[in-house]
């Protein structure tokens, strides 16, 4: 019934135009090699993927914690750390150097949405926008969304993108969808 169900869900994203891997949602996905609970929230998840030690730094760095600890929801899209490696060489330790902190914090807050937005949202919010959406972030500009090749792709404000490589990892207090570059605001 379950494998029925995923076909179904797989031939209406494919007759939609979508692709079925971005709108599918796994129990516990794994993620950096660890298994990403929905009862944990997005810091809890985030320390236990290999993928992910840079991010959880660079949270730690900004006093981000707490934040992403709380109630939210938020959708995260979460850089990992080959992401982070794809940055000029010494980007990272200078941003977190206490003296850049304000310029870490606007960095990792525009990778955060308010809202709990699936994978599908997405899918929907795209589709009413004509092939895009926009997206508000926490930092307060916006990235656009869209479809390309049948994957959700991120754009920031300086034309950089970033591809969504696995979606809805649902967690207590909102979703991840893990992203393979660091998007860059103005």
């Amino acid at each position: 019934m379950l494998k029925q169900r995923a076909v179904l869900a797989a031939t209406l994203a494919l007759a939609m135009g979508f692709s079925a891997v971005a709108v599918h949602a796994e129990k516990d996905p794994m993620v950096g090699g660890a298994a990403m609970y929905p009862t944990k929230n997005i810091v809890e998840n985030a320390m236990n993927s290999k993928d992910h030690t840079t991010l959880v730094a660079a949270v730690k760095a900004a006093g981000l914690v707490d934040t992403l600890e709380g109630t939210g929801p938020f959708t995260v899209f979460a850089p990992t750390n080959e992401a982070f490696d794809k940055l000029p060489a010494g980007t990272v330790d200078t941003l977190v150097k206490p003296e850049n902190k304000d310029q870490l914090t606007k960095i990792l807050t525009y990778h955060v949405v308010p809202g709990k937005i699936t994978s599908k949202d997405l899918m929907k919010m795209i589709k009413k926008g004509d092939g895009k959406a926009e997206l508000k972030t926490v930092q307060g500009e916006t990235l656009t969304a869209a479809v390309q090749d049948g994957k959700i792709v991120l754009t920031d404000q300086k034309g950089g993108t970033a591809t969504v490589t696995i979606p809805n990892v649902i967690q207590s207090n909102g979703v991840i969808h893990v992203v393979d570059s660091v998007l860059m605001p103005n």
